[in-house]
């Protein structure tokens, strides 16, 4: 059955895979980002136009939640599964953090998330047919680095997964499933030009990942119908040792 998507920071990186495959397989999705030009770029590359609508607009802003979901609706007639992929990353030493870091973080990954999620589930629940969330959030939030001082990120991406399990029980009496995928390093532009060596020996397969992995884990949850308050790491195994 066609699937109506919405995938939040979908104008690269592990967001643009994720919108790339759901269109793959024959669903609809609905790109945002903050830049109409690059979402302009996506929605090319995607090449199936009739699968695809865009929306421009800083998911920190709870209207941006509601466009989304109106867009969904105007276009392909409802909704059926949201990926909150938009937020933003950085380390700072703890002291250094202003209360505008802050903010910036806890606006645009924990705000953002938790608005925009709030206003598909009303859909969702008019809909009255059950449907799928797909969180991502980050392995660092229980395996922190001592050389990635990050806490003003983690503690927004861990109010994320809070915000997963949380809502996995409220929700589970109407049909509508709630999970997070935990990324390890990934390749993307946020890693940028790091050392892939020494980022790789952080974890038990000895490489960083790759953003089709990711993909298949959202995938995977999208449609995984007897999974719930799941935080499914890809890490490579991060989480789990050292490959040396």
């Amino acid at each position: 059955m066609t699937k109506t998507v919405i995938v939040t920071g979908s104008s690269s990186g592990i967001g643009r895979d994720i919108a790339r495959a759901f269109v793959a397989r024959g669903d609809n999705v609905v790109v945002n980002g903050r830049d109409a030009d690059k979402l302009a770029e996506v929605a090319a590359e995607l090449g199936a136009l009739a699968q695809v609508a865009t929306f421009a607009g800083d998911i920190g802003s709870p209207a941006t939640g509601s466009a989304l979901v109106q867009a969904a609706v105007e276009r392909f007639g409802g909704v059926d599964v949201l990926v909150n992929n938009a937020g933003i990353f950085g380390a700072k030493p703890f002291v250094d953090v202003t209360e505008a870091d802050l903010d910036s973080y806890l606006g645009g990954n924990l705000k953002g998330t938790y608005f925009t999620t709030q206003a598909v589930v009303r859909q969702l629940q008019r809909q009255a047919r059950g449907g799928s969330i797909v969180n991502i959030g980050t392995v660092l939030v229980n395996h922190a680095l001592a050389g990635l001082p990050a806490s003003a990120a983690l503690i927004s991406k861990g109010g994320v997964h809070a915000l997963t399990t949380s809502l996995a029980a409220e929700l589970a009496a109407d049909r509508i499933r709630v999970n997070a995928v935990a990324p390890g390093i990934i390749r993307t532009p946020l890693f940028g030009d790091g050392d892939e060596t020494a980022s790789g020996r952080l974890a038990l397969l000895n490489r960083i990942g790759e953003v089709s992995e990711t993909t298949a884990a959202v995938l995977y949850l999208a449609d995984a119908e007897f999974t719930t308050g799941h935080i499914f790491p890809v890490d490579g195994g991060f989480i789990s040792g050292r490959a040396a």
